[in-house]
């Protein structure tokens, strides 16, 4: 990866970091001050979001670094560790809100009246992670950033739970009807641990070499086909490494060609597949046919 994308990972990184420290003082302050229960449980939420993008951020430094003695194949799995600790604190979180949840529904506990600020608040923090989420996960698709991807995965969900409790914060208002609030917050909750449980699940298969889906895989064959002197391949396997497609098959040459030229297929190949396919290590098995 070019230093110019190197770059551009670490700072819509470092954007995350500050935009979810923003979010968790204004949640907490006004959570606290109206007594807002599904406030303070978007407070938490940005507070595990803000410890997600510092995890983030770190790891994206960490998996820029080149291959070493110890790492032979490089650093870009560091990535898929974050997003999986991420996942694993969105589930945490969740839990986490659903206790305050029931407390609140077995003790109710009146907010205060004025909760202008509490819709306020939440309305900013629904634009700001609207804004914050399509800006990483446009950029963690553009340089196959594992960690990107699910930071961004992670506030485009904030943007719903934000916008329902600033409803629930709406109705509490109107109607006084004190049980919304934690019923709000229940909601936020289901929401976080469904996004939380659809990225572990990812995150697992990528830290177990899971293969690519079918249709990467025929992309690929395609690929490998559309070049001179092929006449087939077998045997392709596939996984993930960071932001780098991992791939070794059976190049299948016409036998009476000598090895010169088969060695130059099979360069052709991998040059169309890093081309074509983008960041990717093939290992290419020649085989007469």
């Amino acid at each position: 990866m070019s230093q110019n994308e190197n770059q551009l990972k670490h700072r819509t990184a470092r954007l995350s970091v500050i935009s979810n420290g923003l979010l968790v003082a204004g949640k907490l302050a006004v959570g606290i001050s109206t007594g807002t229960v599904s406030i303070i449980s978007e407070g938490i939420h940005s507070g595990v979001d803000l410890l997600a993008s510092v995890i983030a951020c770190l790891a994206v430094k960490k998996a820029a670094a080149p291959p070493d003695a110890d790492h032979d194949y490089g650093h870009g799995k560091v990535e898929n560790v974050s997003a999986a600790f991420e996942s694993l604190l969105m589930i945490v979180a969740a839990f986490l809100i659903f206790y305050e949840a029931i407390s609140k529904f077995l003790t109710p506990q009146e907010p205060q009246e004025n909760l202008y600020l509490a819709i306020g608040i939440m309305a900013v923090s629904s634009l700001i992670n609207a804004v914050v989420s399509q800006r990483l996960y446009s950029v963690g698709k553009q340089t196959k950033s594992e960690a990107l991807k699910a930071d961004g995965m992670h506030l485009r969900a904030d943007v719903w739970t934000s916008a329902a409790v600033m409803t629930g914060v709406a109705l509490i208002q109107i109607t006084g009807w004190t049980w919304v609030d934690p019923m709000i917050a229940c909601m936020v909750a289901g929401g976080i641990l469904r996004v939380g449980y659809k990225m572990c699940r990812q995150s697992y298969d990528e830290l177990t070499d899971a293969s690519l889906s079918e249709i990467e895989e025929r992309r690929i064959g395609r690929i490998i086909l559309d070049n001179p002197g092929v006449m087939g391949y077998h045997h392709l396997r596939t996984r993930i490494v960071g932001e780098t497609t991992v791939m070794d098959f059976h190049l299948e040459v016409d036998r009476k060609l000598p090895v010169y030229q088969a060695h130059a297929i099979s360069d052709a190949v991998e040059i169309s597949l890093h081309h074509q396919y983008g960041p990717c290590d093939p290992t290419i098995h020649i085989e007469p046919k």
